[in-house]
């Protein structure tokens, strides 16, 4: 049997490389972010848009209803972003709860639209830094999540 010795310095070290790696799935905004959600929420939204090719919405009374939606998700992430532990999935669960908000709508809108509203979503998703939906976004665009 052998018998090995660790130094102080390398169980230190495995400390730290265990703590940096349990954090790794939480995403933390800075302040830079917390503006962001303020200029986001600020901003005109569904109005057309030359560089994403967007027509403008096709339903114009549907503006207000659906800017407040989509503030309410960047609410949302806002919140969880503050809280400083929040994982993917929490924004996962964040992304699914606010595309519900958009069901009773739902049928109103034209594709571009929905891929506008999408678009809002992914935004909001570089903001924190969260790489993909959970196919919460497929499941609205198309019905289905093809992976």
């Amino acid at each position: 049997m052998i018998n090995r010795k660790f130094s102080p310095s390398i169980i230190a070290i495995f400390g730290v490389l265990l703590f940096l790696a349990c954090g790794q799935n939480t995403k933390k905004a800075d302040q830079v972010a917390m503006t962001k959600f303020e200029e986001f929420k600020n901003k005109e939204k569904f109005l057309k848009d030359e560089k994403t090719h967007y027509p403008g919405i096709g339903n114009p009374v549907l503006i207000p209803a659906l800017t407040e939606k989509i503030n309410l998700v960047a609410d949302d992430f806002k919140n969880l972003a503050q809280k400083g532990d929040a994982s993917d999935k929490d924004y996962q669960d964040a992304i699914k709860a606010g595309l519900d908000r958009f069901s009773a709508i739902y049928n109103e809108l034209d594709t571009e639209d929905r891929e506008q509203v999408c678009s809002y979503f992914e935004e909001l998703m570089d903001l924190v830094g969260l790489e993909n939906s959970g196919g919460h976004l497929n499941d609205f665009m198309y019905g289905f999540n093809p992976s």
